[in-house]
């Protein structure tokens, strides 16, 4: 997302932190998934970015929805999503919670686990279950390998027990991890669903359902592969690899693809406190009002508005009285920066605002679209 005059105008009148979001631009990354991948339905996953207003123009193009949560089922049914639409995408439900989902219409769950799948067979009879398998190493920013997923042979154990339990054994997912840089991650995970998809053939189980989770990554400051050379792949590698397989389906659940471009965060220096390794440079927004994510080292582009001295090495910090409040240990910044001047977190739409709290009684940034500043 660029800094237009438009919102330069409106952040300079601002004197607390705002996000700033482009609904036109998630709609154009929408349409460049769903049309450049291949026999494709596309669930965004609603933990990226909850706000309603982005929620429901995506309602309106017809998308469908990863939900994590029965709270989020809740506010999608709240803005009109048919449940038939929406995949409950967390493997770690409560049993009353997955009824609960059931109840209001939904039809699709994901496990990994033989006890979740006897969670679903109790709750949601006849439903569809995928397994989500794990993946290796990949060059992502948060390779996903730890929590969730299992491995290819448990994977076509769970399938046949799903069948045992009278559930639909419908398909595989698996995750590259976020922000993952390498294109043929996606490959690499589809050889290992084939191999399930053809053994499962061999037992009287044909699967129609590939879920190739997200990943797809945003520009920050490394270079990126473009997300129609990311779909290409996925097509050619169905293409060479699921021959038999007629009645598939393609499904991809982008957070940040969708809405991280489509954002940006905008704080304000209220200290600049010289110490014995370097200066600090202290914000209005920190980890505890959108900017969770640098906890872990995520690395936004930092651009100081107007400032154009020479850079020097300063630590980033929020306003709040915790030490871990704190953005970056290190980053360069122009070492004019000083008190009240904007600082900018470009490509900031996702994982920002659901992040936010009130921490220390201090409120995280007001949320504006560009049709209303």
């Amino acid at each position: 997302m660029e800094i237009t005059q438009k919102i330069l105008d409106f952040v300079m009148k601002q004197e607390e932190p705002v996000i700033i979001l482009d609904l036109d631009i998630i709609e154009k990354n929408y349409w460049r998934m769903k049309n450049s991948l291949d026999h494709s339905v596309i669930y965004y996953a609603v933990k990226a970015n909850s706000e309603k207003r982005i929620l429901e123009r995506l309602v309106k193009i017809g998308s469908s929805f990863d939900i994590a949560s029965i709270g989020e089922l809740d506010l999608m049914l709240s803005l009109g999503a048919d449940p038939s639409k929406l995949s409950y995408g967390n493997t770690i439900k409560k049993e009353k919670h997955i009824k609960y989902a059931y109840d209001k219409g939904v039809r699709l769950f994901v496990a990994d686990e033989f006890s979740e799948i006897e969670k679903i067979s109790r709750q949601a009879p006849g439903s569809k279950v995928f397994a989500r398998i794990q993946m290796g190493d990949s060059d992502s920013d948060w390779p996903l390998t730890r929590k969730f997923g299992t491995n290819i042979e448990k994977a076509v154990d769970l399938m046949i027990l799903a069948k045992e339990k009278d559930l639909i054994p419908y398909g595989i997912s698996f995750h590259v991890g976020s922000q993952c840089y390498d294109k043929y991650a996606w490959k690499t995970a589809l050889l290992k669903v084939a191999d399930i998809f053809y053994h499962l053939k061999k037992e009287g189980i044909e699967l129609k359902f590939i879920n190739t989770g997200g990943g797809m990554p945003v520009q920050y400051l490394r270079e990126i592969p473009e997300i129609e050379d990311i779909t290409a792949i996925i097509n050619e590698t169905i293409i060479e690899n699921f021959e038999g397989f007629d009645e598939l389906i393609v499904a991809t659940e982008p957070g940040r693809t969708l809405v991280g471009d489509a954002g940006l965060l905008c704080a304000n220096v209220i200290l600049r406190a010289e110490k014995e390794k370097n200066d600090w440079v202290y914000l209005d927004a920190g980890v505890f009002h959108g900017l969770m994510e640098t906890i872990q080292n995520f690395r936004y582009e930092v651009i100081v508005w107007g400032k154009n001295g020479e850079e020097d090495n300063f630590t980033l910090a929020g306003p709040t009285c915790d030490s871990v409040d704190v953005i970056y240990d290190e980053v360069y910044l122009p070492n004019d920066v000083n008190i009240d001047d904007k600082v900018f977190f470009m490509n900031a739409g996702s994982y920002t605002t659901g992040y936010s709290t009130t921490f220390n009684g201090i409120e995280s940034p007001k949320v504006y679209y560009t049709d209303e500043i």
